[in-house]
C-alpha cells in the first residue's frame, strides 16, 4: 500500500480507510479540504500537471447561486511540491467568448484541457443550452484562451447534430500523438434516447472527427445485467492513462459517487472497476455503517492526477445547503496491481499528505462530516446543517457552519495529536447548551464545552484531554438554540 501509511481494511466492502500518513515536509502551510479559499466555488475540477505545476480546470459556481455554473472559467494552480500554495490565475475564458453566447445567457458547463500535438493547450466545453462541443485554444496552460471552433465531422456537420447523434455534454479529452480521444455524455433516468458514455476520436486539428462516437459505459436505462448495474454512467466523464491502462472516471446514476472503468484500449473494452469516492461517504465503513451518509452531497465530478509521485482524486462538495455552490476537494488514492482503486474516505486534510497538526486553531468550514437529525445523502432540505459565508459571492469572507441544532455533529479528519489538554470552540448566536468532543463518531464524549448566547464570535473552552496519536475530531451540539460555529482550537 505504500510507505509511511497505515490503513484499516474492510474486507466485506473491499475498502481501504486511511487513518495515518506522513505529511509532506516541503509545504509552506497545511493543506485543507476544500483546497481553495473558502470563498471560491470551483466544482467539476479536472487537474493536469504541466511544467511542474498542477492546474485545476473546472466550472465556476457562485455563492448563493440560483443555478449551476454561472461564472466565467477561472484557473488555479499550485507547484507540485507544495499543494497548499494555490495561486489564482484569473479568468482564462469568459462565457461571452463563444460565438453562440455573445450575451452570456448560456452557462459554461464542466470543461477539460489537453495539450495538442502542436504544443498548444485546448479547452473543450459545452454550453448549457446546446448539444455540441466548443473548443478554445491558448499557448500556455492558464493564459487567455481564444475561441477556436466546434467539433465537427469532415463534412462540416457539428458532432451532436447529425441524425443519430446523442447530445454532447461534459467533454473529457486525452491526446496521444496526432489523435485526441474525447469522452462525452449525459444519461438521466427514464431517458432511453441517451444510451451511455461516448468516445470519439479527433484528428490533429483537434476539431475533426476521424472515428465517430462509440459507447464505452452504459447509462442506467441500458445497464441491467451488466457489471455497471446500480453504478451506471450518469455524467462527468474524465479520462486518464497510467501505465498501459485507461481509467474512465464518471459520476454514476446515484450522483454522489465517482466511479471508474478500466481498459487497455481507449475506445473499447472498459470494465467496471468500482467507486473511488462518494461526497457523502456512502460505501465507507469503519467509523460508521457503510451505507450511512456522513455528509449532505449531491452530484459529483472530478478527475485523477499524479502529482509528485502520488495520485489524487479531485471531486467536489456542496455548501449553502444547495446544489449550486460547490467547492473542490481532493483525496490521495492508491492504484493497486491490476488496476484496482479502493474507495477512499473523505477528509479535511486530503492534499496535506497526512494528518493535520494536533495543535492550533482550525476553521469549521473544513468539516468533512456533517450529520443532523435528517438523514439524507443529498442537500436541499432547509433544516440541515450547512457551510455558509457572510457577504456576497466574491467577498473574501471565511466560511462557517450554521443551522446547528440539538444532535448535529461536525466531523474533522485527521489530526496528529500529542499532549492536547484543552479544546475550544468559537461560536455566535442564541444558544444554551454544550459541544461534546469525541474522537469516535459512536464513542462516548471525552469532554464537553459549555456555550451560551453570544452576539459576536466568542471563544468557549473546556479541559478535554485527547489521546495521543492520529484522531478524528467530532463536535456534537447538545442543547437549545442554533449556534454558528466559526472554528475550534486544540490546545
Amino acid at each position: 500500500m505504500g510507505k509511511n501509511r497505515e490503513y484499516s481494511y474492510n474486507c466485506e466492502k473491499n475498502i481501504y480507510v486511511l487513518y495515518k500518513q506522513e505529511a509532506r515536509k516541503t509545504m509552506k502551510k497545511q493543506a485543507f479540504n476544500p483546497y481553495l479559499p473558502s470563498w471560491e466555488y470551483i466544482p467539476d475540477g479536472e487537474p493536469h500537471v504541466y511544467d511542474g505545476r498542477v492546474y485545476v480546470y473546472g466550472s465556476h459556481d457562485f455563492y448563493n447561486g440560483c443555478v449551476f455554473c454561472l461564472g466565467d472559467y477561472v484557473c488555479w494552480s499550485a507547484p507540485v511540491g507544495d499543494l497548499s500554495d494555490w495561486r489564482y490565475e484569473g479568468v482564462i475564458y469568459p462565457k461571452t467568448a463563444d460565438p453562440f453566447n455573445p450575451d452570456g445567457r448560456m452557462c459554461l458547463y464542466a470543461p477539460d484541457v489537453t495539450k495538442g500535438p502542436d504544443g498548444r493547450y485546448y479547452l473543450y466545453y459545452v454550453l448549457d443550452k446546446v448539444s455540441i462541443v466548443s473548443v478554445a485554444v491558448c499557448d500556455s496552460p492558464a493564459g487567455k484562451y481564444e475561441f477556436y471552433g466546434y467539433v465537427r465531422y469532415p463534412d462540416g456537420t457539428f458532432l451532436g447534430e447529425k441524425p443519430g447523434d446523442e447530445p454532447q455534454f461534459d467533454p473529457a479529452v486525452i491526446t496521444e500523438g496526432e489523435v485526441t480521444y474525447m469522452y462525452t455524455g449525459f444519461c438521466g433516468r427514464g431517458d432511453k434516447s441517451r444510451t451511455g458514455a461516448q468516445a470519439t476520436v479527433l484528428g490533429p486539428d483537434m476539431l475533426t472527427v476521424v472515428k465517430p462516437p462509440v459507447i464505452v459505459a452504459p447509462g442506467c436505462m441500458y445497464s441491467k445485467g451488466t457489471e455497471f448495474e446500480n453504478h451506471a454512467f450518469f455524467e462527468a466523464s474524465s479520462i486518464r492513462k497510467f501505465g498501459d491502462l485507461y481509467y474512465f472516471v464518471y459520476s454514476s446514476e446515484v450522483m454522489h459517487e465517482l466511479c471508474y472503468a478500466v481498459s487497455d484500449k481507449p475506445t473499447e473494452g472498459f470494465r467496471y472497476g468500482g467507486v473511488i469516492v462518494s461526497n457523502c461517504d456512502i460505501g465507507v465503513g469503519g467509523y460508521k455503517k457503510s451505507e450511512k451518509p456522513a455528509a449532505y452531497g449531491a452530484n459529483n465530478h472530478g478527475g485523477i492526477a499524479e502529482i509528485d509521485g502520488e495520485k489524487y482524486i479531485f471531486y467536489h462538495r456542496h455548501t449553502n445547503g444547495t446544489w449550486y455552490s460547490r467547492q473542490g476537494c481532493a483525496e490521495r488514492i492508491e492504484i493497486l496491481p491490476g488496476g484496482k482503486i479502493p474507495q477512499v474516505e473523505i477528509t479535511s486534510c486530503g492534499l496535506n499528505g497526512g494528518p493535520l497538526k494536533g495543535k492550533g486553531e482550525y476553521p469549521a468550514y473544513i468539516a468533512c462530516n456533517l450529520i443532523g437529525g435528517i438523514e439524507s445523502p443529498y442537500v436541499g432540505d432547509p433544516r440541515i446543517p450547512k457551510i455558509v459565508q457572510d457577504g456576497r459571492d466574491g467577498d473574501e469572507c471565511e466560511s462557517y457552519l450554521t443551522n446547528i441544532c440539538d444532535g448535529v455533529i461536525a466531523g474533522f479528519k485527521y489530526f496528529d495529536c500529542k499532549g492536547v489538554s484543552k479544546v475550544s470552540v468559537t461560536v455566535r448566536g442564541y444558544m444554551h447548551g454544550e459541544f461534546e468532543v469525541k474522537t469516535e463518531l459512536e464513542g462516548e464524549p471525552l469532554g464537553k464545552i459549555a456555550v451560551e448566547n453570544a452576539n459576536i464570535w466568542q471563544e468557549f473552552c473546556g479541559d478535554i484531554p485527547l489521546p495521543d496519536g492520529t484522531n478524528a475530531i467530532y463536535l456534537c451540539y447538545r442543547g437549545g438554540g442554533n449556534p454558528q460555529l466559526k472554528s475550534f482550537k486544540l490546545i
